[in-house]
């Protein structure tokens, strides 16, 4: 390994002594090519995005349109072919059907005329002279727009521009913006032609529909998400005994009450005679797979709770001298503020690329001068694209979070003079990963992603053999996804390692990564107990996080269930959960790794004596050697133990000598 601050040895060698340790000299840009194919990319991600402005329009989804391009409740653009396009729609916002009480589908069109109108006829009308008088009287035009309402009972063809007579009494929809007949025979024959409608959609397209008409609960939940993340880095910044007992208690009691409730929603839906549409037989679908997850993950967790229970002093200890480190480093703990704030940003723009692919279509006019939109090809693979794009430019700015952390606390261990530690080693480390690390966190962060897709891909292929009886190629593939699932925890962190020692050596990946194999290989025994108590404490942290959130949308979602495919919604928010509170409490594990790969390296260099004296703390120096003696003193006992159950005894047998 490079001896820090100096140059590179062979790999043979041992570390080279370490005195007075000074930031790496840095050249040259590590990792250059990596960070050029990550420009590359982004270059294809703004190619899609300028796309999708130009050929997409979300608003269509929920806002609904008219048959003649308009969509309801904005202002829009003339179609060409189409005179009655180009309308001012913003206080029209509700679609209304001409023939709401005998719709009929073809090829995923409803064949009756839509208009955009202000109001709903709240009560029937039977004439002409009720549709003049409605208009009048509300400013709701039910004809079409090229009919004048002084011409309703003159115009010759007013029978076949205005609505088919009587007109029922609806009220609107909230999620689509729908007039909804209320007469109980039209009201079943609309619900059918619109059950057929949203059964034979894309599951793209319905998802899509969900996340939209559920975009203010996705908001407030991720609002809540940001607020558990707060309070339980406050707890760890100032953890006591009774602290951690307490968020125990709150783990395990919102385990077992999610896992409860997941459950109890599974048993009301499915034997709710009113199931019918394709998006709540997802929701019992999707219901029963999370609560199957739950109750797997809350058996998992509660035994290694009772496992580790005798250790919640020894963690409290170890956490204190975390936020010992973290004290010497202004504005550490507001890292993640600005990475979560990136994300969020990020994320919006990514569901509004997503939204605008998912409309992109064609507008195409009809003899009768109406408008009909016709999806383009192509679109499904700029989705897969977008999709990659999230995950790896996700993992990146979570990675340029880590490896921030990881610099700081580098620059603030090997310092001499502890009662004055370094200025600004946030800012320094920012900027050196700007300047010449971005293509090492490139590299990490498309490992991460070349292993996360493949599990995506096994999955949806697991999804599409649910339906035959091929049990082999299930299981099998569900194999594949546990083993792909494991590889990906294990090189994230790695990966942590990696950053560290980048940052203390100034080498690329591959080189790091080679340094950090041989570090961790020589000193894993001495502190990897140490590091998974805390790793444990940690990820209890983040659990307790997604769990209320996904409670808090599990109420929220179970009063908004029309024609909504709210389990996956649900499912993005847990998502966004676990991402948000593993961006704020990787600050207390990276540091924890970090200092440890660091008191490796230190130890390693260095022995201690007045020639070579170590870097590290006093307090942690003799909390590692504690836990050592514990350990050994543990393993002591184990084998003295295992001797005296192994040791058996022999019969004396009396020997008589004769004289």
């Amino acid at each position: 390994m490079a001896r820090p601050g100096g140059r590179r040895q062979d790999s043979g060698e041992c570390v080279a002594e370490l005195r007075e340790w000074r930031p790496v000299v840095y050249r040259k840009c590590t990792d250059p090519l990596w960070l050029l194919l990550f420009f590359l990319f982004w270059a294809g991600s703004m190619f899609i995005t300028g796309y999708a402005v130009m050929a997409g329009a979300a608003e269509r989804l929920v806002l609904g349109y008219d048959s003649f391009g308009n969509i309801c409740g904005r202002k829009n653009t003339p179609v060409k072919g189409a005179p009655l396009s180009g309308q001012d729609m913003t206080n029209k916002k509700y679609v209304f059907f001409l023939n709401s009480c005998s719709l009929e589908m073809q090829s995923l069109k409803i064949s009756s005329v839509s208009l955009c109108v202000s109001s709903c006829p709240q009560e029937q009308l039977n004439s002409l002279e009720d549709l003049q008088s409605f208009a009048r009287n509300n400013g709701s035009c039910l004809c079409v727009y090229n009919l004048n309402v002084s011409s309703y009972t003159l115009n010759p063809k007013a029978a076949e521009l205005c609505p088919t007579l009587p007109v029922p009494p609806s009220k609107s929809f909230p999620l689509f913006n729908r007039c909804v007949p209320q007469h109980p025979e039209c009201y079943s024959k609309y619900a059918s032609v619109l059950i057929s409608m949203v059964n034979e959609m894309d599951v793209f397209h319905r998802i899509l529909s969900g996340i939209l008409a559920g975009r203010d609960t996705v908001i407030g939940l991720s609002v809540l998400a940001l607020a558990f993340c707060f309070i339980v880095v406050l707890t760890f910044r100032f953890i006591r005994t009774l602290l951690v007992h307490t968020l125990i208690a709150l783990v395990v009691f919102g385990l077992l009450f999610v896992s409860g409730v997941l459950w109890w929603l599974y048993y009301d839906y499915r034997n709710d005679p009113s199931t019918e549409l394709e998006t709540q037989k997802e929701n019992v679908k999707f219901l029963l797979g999370y609560a199957i997850f739950s109750t797997i993950i809350t058996i998992v967790l509660l035994s290694l709770i009772l496992v580790l229970r005798k250790k919640l002093q020894f963690t409290v200890q170890l956490f204190q001298i975390v936020g010992k480190m973290i004290s010497r480093i202004p504005f550490l703990l507001f890292q993640p503020l600005w990475t979560f704030l990136i994300l969020i940003v990020y994320w919006i723009f990514w569901v509004a690329v997503l939204l605008s692919l998912g409309t992109a279509g064609t507008a195409k006019t009809t003899s009768e001068g109406q408008v009909e939109y016709r999806a383009l090809s192509g679109i499904c693979y700029m989705a897969w694209y977008h999709f990659v794009g999230l995950i790896w430019t996700s993992e990146f700015i979570l990675a340029c979070q880590q490896m921030t952390i990881a610099g700081a606390v580098v620059t603030c261990y090997f310092n001499r003079n502890k009662n004055s530690p370094p200025r600004h080693p946030v800012l320094s480390s920012i900027s050196i990963i700007f300047c010449y690390h971005l293509g090492t966190v490139v590299k990490g962060s498309f490992l991460i992603t070349i292993l996360r897709i493949p599990r995506i891909v096994v999955l949806h292929l697991f999804n599409i053999l649910k339906q035959k009886e091929s049990a082999c190629a299930k299981c099998l593939l569900k194999c594949c996804s546990c083993w792909l699932w494991c590889q990906e925890g294990c090189l994230s962190y790695f990966n942590q390692h990696v950053y560290t020692t980048t940052a203390i050596n100034g080498t690329s990946f591959c080189t790091s990564a080679k340094d950090a194999v041989r570090i961790l290989a020589k000193s894993s025994a001495e502190f990897a107990s140490i590091s998974c108590c805390g790793d444990f404490i940690i990820f209890l942290g983040k659990v307790f996080v997604v769990c209320f959130t996904v409670f808090g949308g599990l109420m929220a979602f179970n009063y908004h269930q029309e024609l909504q495919a709210w389990v996956v919604p649900l499912l993005l928010v847990g998502f966004f959960a676990y991402l948000m509170s593993h961006s704020f409490l990787s600050v207390f594990e990276v540091t924890l790794d970090a200092m440890f790969l660091c008191f490796a390296v230190d130890m390693e260099t260095n022995d201690g004596s007045a020639e070579k004296p170590y870097f590290i703390d006093q307090e942690l120096l003799m909390f590692v050697n504690q836990s050592n003696n514990l350990t050994e003193g543990h393993k002591h006992r184990t084998m003295r133990r295992d001797n005296e159950v192994g040791t058996e005894l022999q019969p004396m047998v009396r020997r008589e000598y004769g004289l």
